[in-house]
């Protein structure tokens, strides 16, 4: 049996991307996140679920100042970067990781390699000289 968290982690997904609380629609959900496959992998730990939340809650106001700054001060230099995924991370993790990158509008992420790296792309003031 998978996780709870991996349980409601694919139930928000999945009304997110459909917005419909029907009851049909509930249970469509409920039988698509058991049916989806799962690894053998260990659950990750709560404390790191907590922060990973935590953490997307502090990016949306970061997310609103950075579209703002992306407005009136436009941004030219583009770099793509690695950054180095925290280790023992369950899949579930890993998407939140991905998902909390890319939901700030100077970065994204562009490939997650299976070694625990991010390629981010990311959007930079050029630097006066």
């Amino acid at each position: 049996m998978i996780g709870s968290l991996d349980l409601i982690l694919r139930l928000v997904i999945w009304f997110l991307l459909t917005a419909n609380l029907s009851v049909a629609n509930i249970i469509i959900g409920i039988c698509v996140a058991l049916l989806l496959p799962h690894g053998k992998t260990a659950l990750g730990a709560l404390k790191d679920w907590l922060r990973v939340l935590w953490e997307i809650i502090v990016a949306i106001p970061q997310a609103y100042l950075e579209a703002f700054e992306l407005i009136f001060r436009p941004h030219m230099q583009e770099n793509i970067t690695m950054e180095r995924a925290k280790p023992r991370r369950s899949p579930g993790l890993v998407f939140l990781d991905i998902f909390l990158i890319t939901f700030t509008p100077k970065t994204i992420v562009v490939k997650y390699h299976e070694e625990g790296w991010y390629e981010v792309h990311r959007v930079q003031r050029s630097r006066k000289r």
